[in-house]
């Protein structure tokens, strides 16, 4: 007796359909083209031991600076200089109505006529009493006499002389003259103003011989010495790049309230507006980081990432994190990859995981 088995038609479909999917994938998997190889630099990640350097700060400051004052009293009558004026040393600044100075070296100067008279008088009447003396005409007491009185008055004509010297000084202030050669900061006053002595007149300050004064801490002092070379940069001038300066002065004491020494760095060759700030780097410890060639890392999105060449030559993206970027065109790596990694420093991009690498010959 013969027994027949019949299959559900629900059953038959959902083999049909299983068969008819795989059949699909199969195709599908024949017809997906295979990844084209990119052609790549390659480079290897580097563990390099370097000094750590340390950032401090600083001011630009002049070389020499001056608050031109007088002696002379009396009101401004001419100034022939306005704030960043270049002048040269002994340069007229302004002018102090000078009547009162000249007053008082013109008194001088008659006083001293008046002591040179009476010196030419007591000269001679001790001449007179010599010639007496040697004939016994005149007595020891009288040629004493007429010699303290020659005497007093070569006093006289010296502190009168000195009087007169004192007060063209005086005088020759009322026009008051650059210190230096360099540029002027600040007039102080105005037509008019009353100039008196230690007043500040006007502020100059050299042009030559500018410096950055550094902030450094009593913990990296050490770590300078004067005459060294330092790495300075001007934060509002990158277009100075970074300048070479010399370690010129180290003060001794440090600044009790914040426990940190001033090192006066120069600059050469440059010519800044003092109070600019700015920056140096001196050298750190010793530590040891990863470096690879600044062009093996790409940014998207706020990422960072690198393409390592795999064994099987595939390229594999990582995520990594960069640090501080070296002179020489290479950047420190914090993580993401591991010394011996090989690194595409060309590749147009991320590449897709899987990516055939080949390496530029």
């Amino acid at each position: 007796m013969k027994v027949s088995r019949r299959i559900p038609a629900a059953a038959l479909a959902v083999v049909a359909l299983s068969a008819a999917a795989a059949c699909g994938r199969h195709q599908a998997e024949l017809a997906a083209p295979a990844r084209t190889a990119v052609t790549v630099r390659t480079a290897v990640v580097e563990r390099i031991t370097e000094s750590q350097p340390i950032d401090v700060r600083g001011t630009v400051q002049p070389g020499r600076q001056a608050f031109v004052s007088s002696r002379v009293m009396g009101p401004v009558t001419a100034i022939w200089v306005e704030a960043g004026s270049r002048v040269s040393q002994g340069q007229k600044l302004l002018q102090i109505q000078p009547a009162a100075s000249d007053g008082q070296l013109a008194q001088a100067t008659g006083a001293l006529a008046q002591a040179q008279a009476a010196l030419s008088l007591a000269e001679r009447n001790y001449r007179r009493y010599q010639s007496l003396h040697a004939d016994t005409a005149a007595s020891d007491i009288e040629l004493d006499m007429a010699r303290m009185d020659f005497e007093r008055t070569q006093g006289a004509v010296a502190q009168a002389e000195g009087a007169v010297q004192a007060a063209a000084s005086v005088a020759d202030e009322s026009v008051v003259r650059a210190p230096f050669a360099g540029r002027v900061v600040n007039t102080l006053v105005e037509l008019g103003d009353l100039a008196a002595p230690g007043r500040p007149l006007v502020q100059v300050e050299s042009t030559a011989g500018q410096q950055m004064y550094l902030v450094v801490r009593e913990a990296d002092i050490s770590r300078i010495a004067t005459g060294q070379t330092v790495k300075v940069t001007v934060d509002s001038r990158a277009d100075l790049g970074t300048v070479e300066g010399t370690v010129e002065e180290i003060v001794p004491a440090a600044d009790p309230a914040t426990h940190s020494f001033t090192v006066k760095v120069g600059l050469p060759g440059v010519l800044l507006p003092t109070g600019l700030s700015g920056r140096a780097q001196i050298a750190g410890d010793e530590k040891e980081r990863l470096v690879v060639p600044a062009s093996a890392i790409h940014r998207r999105g706020g990422l960072e990432l690198a393409v390592v060449r795999a064994e099987d030559s595939s390229a594999r993206t990582r995520a990594v994190t960069t640090g501080r970027a070296l002179s020489d065109g290479r950047i420190e790596v914090l993580s993401g990859l591991d010394a011996g990694d090989v690194v595409a420093i060309d590749a147009p991009g991320p590449v897709a995981d899987g990516t055939p690498l080949e390496v530029a010959r």
